[in-house]
């Protein structure tokens, strides 16, 4: 994403991508509430949909749902995020790239999954990677984000052991159904749940599913 901490933000998820896959690849496993709502995701595509996954780590979100049935594509920002996830799922096609400014003709996917991979964009950005997301999404292609609930930005300078600098950016869920507003998206629903004890990080957590408008 280009912003002032980008190259930062790549040098700090390079240094760590080998123990965030240890440690996060397995993570749904943990989730059921994270797990119905793939499911019920996964659903709503036809055979010859592509779905993104967007900021896609390890790339268990987009295994999750190429094994219900769905065609779908990672995208990182980090090469060697990009590295693990391709090992780990050398049947899914995995590639880096900017979410502020992707490498993708207009419409190309009928869905987008940005599960808290918006966590990294500046309250100032989000309306542009926002838009960014919906000009790759074909009219009425639905979004499905997750993030952290809250006000505060995290800044992190150790993560499990390694050097980075990192910022985790919290929202609101009426602060980020505005956003989806004035980037053009309408919002189908929008559901909340507390964190898995022993799993995640302890936070309350929103989920938003969101379509593109349609021009009039």
């Amino acid at each position: 994403m280009a912003t002032d901490n980008t190259s930062e933000l790549i040098a700090s998820y390079d240094e760590v991508a080998e123990e965030y896959v240890r440690r996060i690849a397995g993570e749904l496993e943990h989730k059921p509430f994270d797990r119905e709502l793939l499911d019920r995701y996964a659903a709503m595509f036809d055979a010859n949909d592509t779905v993104c996954d967007m900021g896609c780590g390890p790339a268990h979100v987009a295994r999750y749902l190429h094994e219900r049935g769905v065609q779908v594509i990672g995208i990182d920002l980090s090469a060697e995020m990009v590295q693990q996830a391709r090992r780990l799922n050398p049947e899914l096609d995995i590639h880096q790239g900017d979410m502020l400014s992707l490498d993708v003709p207009d419409e190309s996917w009928a869905g987008i999954v940005t599960f808290y991979s918006m966590i990294h964009i500046p309250r100032a950005s989000v309306t542009r990677a926002l838009s960014e997301l919906g000009r790759c999404l074909r009219p009425d292609g639905r979004l499905l984000m997750s993030f952290h609930i809250g006000d505060e930005v995290m800044h992190l300078e150790e993560l499990w052991g390694h050097p980075v600098k990192m910022d985790f950016i919290f929202f609101r869920t009426d602060e980020m159904l505005g956003y989806l507003g004035e980037a053009g998206f309408d919002v189908e629903e929008t559901l909340e749940r507390d964190p898995y004890p022993d799993v995640e990080y302890p936070s309350r957590r929103s989920y938003i599913l969101a379509f593109k408008r349609l021009r009039t």
